[in-house]
Formats: C-alpha cells, structure tokens, sequence
C-alpha cells in the first residue's frame, strides 16, 4: 500500500534524536516494516513499547521482533520472546500491531539506553499515526506517559509474570474502537 510506503520513508528520513535509524540505510528493514504494518493495517489494538532494542528492532525493522524470530537465526532478544509467546497464549499475536513510543534506537550496537525526551517528542508524529483510531496498552511506564493509556509492566528484568497478567486483564477488558479509522497517512 502506498500510504505505509509513504509512512516507512518518512521514518527512515527522520533524525529522531541521538538515536540510530535502522531503517534509514536498510531497504530489508523497510520492506520488513512496509509488509508489517501492512498486514495490521486494521489491527484494533496497538501494544507500544519504549523504543527499539538492540537485538530486537534494531536488526529486525519490526518492534518487538528478533531476526531470530523472522529468519531462525541471528540474535533473539529476552522481551520480544515474551511478547509473542504472551500474546500467541492470548490468541491476539496477529490482530495486534507493536510499535514503540520511539521507533528508531537509542543506544549501541550493544545496549539500550532510554530514550530522551527530545527524543520522544520528535517521535511523536509517527506515535500519533500509529495510534490514530486505536486501542492503546503501554508496555512500561515511558509508553505509559507518552500515551496515556493503561499501563502494563515490562517483561523485561523479571516482569514476565506480571506482563502476562497485566496483558491478559487488559484484553479482557479493553475497548476496542468500532468506528473506521484512517490508518496511515
């Protein structure tokens, strides 16, 4: 679809802080993220992160997504494991979209750092597209406050548990939006 290609080539020309594009320099990962948000154009329910890991978005193109993931091979990463194998239990994984309140990489090629707040609000455009007629559930406190919406702990650092109950109470509960939305410019 034109309008996500449109959406893709802003982000990969967009200077979003300190952090790095991976999309910029890598026709893979746009065409990764062009067929990603595709397939969930009219997904109801967005489930936002920080920003893209290290071993995650960064070498994949899609949030909370390893290449490990996508091709069996390459770095896998400890949250997007989770994250699938959570919202697969839920029967939701292919009716959700994920994204992150910054979708280029703070950090190094090794680490994750979190993202600034000048880098968040430079973010922001591409956020409010994202989000524009959706359900929201923030994964961590910084999508929670860049978003407003109900928050839902991290499974990183020990917050399996509770992210798996905290994403199944918020499925059971939820609203989804039941008027046609624009999706992507």
């Amino acid at each position: 679809m034109a309008a996500e290609g449109d959406f893709v080539a802003r982000l990969a020309s967009a200077r979003i802080g300190g952090t790095f594009n991976q999309y910029a320099g890598s026709p893979l990962r746009r065409e990764r993220l062009r067929g990603y948000l595709e397939a969930r154009a009219e997904a109801e329910v967005v489930l936002v992160g920080e920003a893209a890991g290290y071993r995650g978005a960064r070498v994949s193109g899609i949030p909370f997504t390893s290449e490990r993931q996508l091709t069996g091979s390459g770095p896998a990463e400890a949250s997007a494991t989770i994250v699938h194998r959570v919202l697969a239990g839920l029967g939701v994984e292919e009716d959700v979209l994920l994204w992150n309140v910054v979708p280029t990489h703070p950090g190094t090629e090794s680490s994750n750092r979190a993202p600034r707040c000048d880098e968040v609000e430079a973010a922001r455009p591409f956020l409010e597209e994202v989000l524009r007629g959706r359900a929201v559930i923030a994964v961590g406190r910084v999508a929670a406050a860049a978003t407003g919406a109900p928050y839902v702990r991290h499974p990183a650092r020990g917050g399996a548990v509770e992210f798996e109950a905290g994403l199944a109470q918020a499925f059971a509960t939820i609203r989804r939006p039941r008027a046609v939305a624009r999706r992507f410019l």
